[in-house]
């Protein structure tokens, strides 16, 4: 752990490749964790220029929904305006369009698809934050497409802009920025958390299921029952539920596409990160940490009583 964090623990300033400053600490996966940034990161960030942009992914009911109620919570932050990045492939594919199929123009699976948006719009209503949509795109998508999701974000009174950053850097971004600005100084947003910590593990869970992934019950194992009792007994249960699920539907089911309903959740075990501040209940099946090889790199490094590190080339 020393190795690991001599260094880590202080945020990275980077440069983009057209000089802008970035900072880049923490983002665990938000399938499987938090999904963010380091608090210390985003104050970082936030005492040097105006206008901070920080990622939470994947997508809102995960990334955005820890962002909110684990770590905005912790560190007292109130976000200005949420940005919401889409493309018209992944509406193509939650239209019904098959993965081989999502680069193939079909306006008729994206008008099916945009349930899938529009309930993540939504969303960010719930925690009292304005979001603009940014159209991520990409050279299949037809001019079509773009003016239906435009349309559809219109009618739920969100802006929708193209973001051309790939292809053209910071000049393809503009019109987003500008975008985002205008929410941020409209003083629209009035952030809140969705639940309360005082509210019990199963009630915070249940918040979150029905609120933003719109099941209809929950249910648990025997291992979850087991963990539930083991947080009470620990005196943990008035720690915020960092939920692990599938990032592919609003369910724990990735074959749930758009915006499913009537659908329940099962919550196959929780633990605890005490250290972190919060459980992690466990919906479905998920491998909690991907791609390890046999024998870790870690293996392979050491650090002495000078704090002089090996290994790590």
């Amino acid at each position: 752990m020393a190795l690991l964090l001599k260094d880590a623990i202080k945020p990275n300033l980077v440069q983009t490749l057209e000089g802008n400053p970035a900072i880049i600490h923490g983002g665990a996966f938000a399938n499987i964790a938090q999904g963010v940034n380091s608090v210390l990161a985003t104050k970082m960030g936030l005492s040097l220029a105006d206008y901070v942009v920080t990622e939470a992914g994947f997508g809102a009911d995960l990334g955005a929904e820890k962002f909110f109620d684990i770590k905005c919570r912790a560190a007292g932050l109130a976000p200005s305006a949420a940005v919401i990045v889409a493309t018209v492939r992944a509406l193509r594919f939650h239209g019904g369009a098959p993965v081989k199929e999502v680069n193939n123009a079909a306006p008729d699976k994206v008008k099916k698809g945009l349930a899938n948006l529009g309930r993540h719009i939504e969303n960010m209503g719930k925690f009292g934050v304005k979001a603009v949509v940014a159209i991520n795109h990409f050279p299949t998508d037809t001019e079509e497409e773009i003016e239906l999701v435009q349309a559809f974000c219109a009618e739920l009174k969100t802006e929708a802009v193209v973001a051309k950053g790939f292809a053209d850097g910071g000049a393809g971004m503009t019109d987003l920025a500008n975008a985002v600005v205008r929410v941020a100084d409209s003083g629209e947003s009035k952030f809140k958390v969705l639940y309360d910590l005082d509210l019990t593990i199963e009630e915070k869970i249940e918040k979150v299921a029905k609120e933003i992934y719109r099941a209809d019950s929950v249910s648990y194992s025997g291992d979850a029952m087991t963990a539930l009792r083991r947080i009470n007994n620990l005196g943990l249960s008035k720690m915020p539920a960092c939920i692990a699920k599938t990032q592919y539907s609003f369910s724990d089911d990735p074959t749930l596409l758009a915006a499913p309903t009537g659908f329940k959740i099962t919550v196959n075990d929780i633990e605890i990160a005490a250290g972190a501040g919060f459980v992690v209940p466990i919906l479905g099946k998920m491998m909690r940490m991907p791609g390890l090889p046999e024998v870790p790199a870690s293996e392979h490094m050491d650090i002495d009583a000078n704090g002089v590190v090996s290994g790590l080339s």
